[in-house]
């Protein structure tokens, strides 16, 4: 078994979060857990010679391997219920009256598998309903890792996986594979658009944002880069736009967010 010496957990801890912003200082049993038997697969003789192969490699393909394996994406269909139901109750009719040229912009920055930003959509047509047609819907899905993309992209789920969803929802908006596999209908599938994002990236959009859900991802952040992350998502959000993080986490202060309940913000009043 290849073991992870000091200076080398410190010299992938650093790459990893100058990089990424993901902190694993504390988390060396994880690392050595998830790349030792890869490092032995691949012929890598110990972490140094892994370390420079990754720093070296120009296809990303070692970059994209550790951070499939560093990173855990366990997401569910409507985690977090509560911020779906303020979503449609509060936000959603704030964003009809207020958006006047019906273009409409939601980016989930951790997009994981495709549970969340499936959700939203679902969500949005099931509000906008008949109102569908005069609205142009764009929801931006990101995360880092390839990997969890291209799931999210295939849609397919299992059906235990939605079996406690609403009944006509399931009907809706999903279709049978076979008997233990569901797929997301075209429809819905069509309002989201997949991308492949590092949130230490500068964000640029052509529009600004009315909703952002970052949820349970700043959670392997430092304070100092949740605190950056979060001022660089107030200056693409437009004025009274909410944003949404995980129940665990939180926003600190100063920020020029506005409070509205815990792990829901806005940027002023529109």
């Amino acid at each position: 078994m290849i073991k992870i010496r000091d200076d080398e957990f410190a010299s992938l801890v650093s790459y990893i979060k100058t990089n990424y912003g993901i902190n694993l200082s504390q988390k060396r049993v994880l690392l050595e857990g998830r790349l030792t038997n890869y490092l032995t697969e691949q012929g890598y003789g110990d972490y140094t010679a892994y370390i420079n192969a990754l720093k070296a490699d120009k296809t990303g393909k070692e970059l994209t391997n550790l951070l499939n394996k560093v990173t855990t994406n366990h997401t569910y269909f409507m985690r977090e219920s509560d911020h779906f139901d303020y979503l449609a109750r509060n936000v959603l009719p704030s964003v009809e009256r207020n958006v006047r040229d019906r273009d409409l912009r939601f980016w989930c920055a951790a997009a994981s598998s495709g549970e969340e930003p499936y959700t939203l959509a679902m969500i949005l047509q099931d509000y906008f309903g008949a109102k569908t047609p005069r609205w142009d819907k764009k929801l931006l899905a990101t995360d880092i890792s390839l990997k969890v993309l291209e799931q999210a992209k295939l849609g397919h789920y299992s059906a235990e996986s939605v079996a406690t969803l609403p009944e006509n929802w399931r009907r809706k908006y999903f279709s049978k594979v076979n008997d233990e596999t569901v797929q997301v209908v075209p429809q819905i599938k069509s309002e989201v658009i997949y991308r492949q994002f590092n949130l230490m990236d500068k964000i640029v959009a052509k529009k600004q944002f009315h909703v952002i859900f970052c949820r349970n991802v700043m959670i392997y952040f430092d304070a100092q880069t949740k605190a950056d992350l979060v001022e660089r998502m107030y200056d693409v959000m437009a004025p009274g736009g909410y944003l949404f993080i995980g129940h665990t986490e939180s926003v600190a202060k100063p920020t020029r967010f506005n409070y509205v309940m815990p792990s829901v913000y806005q940027k002023g009043v529109i």
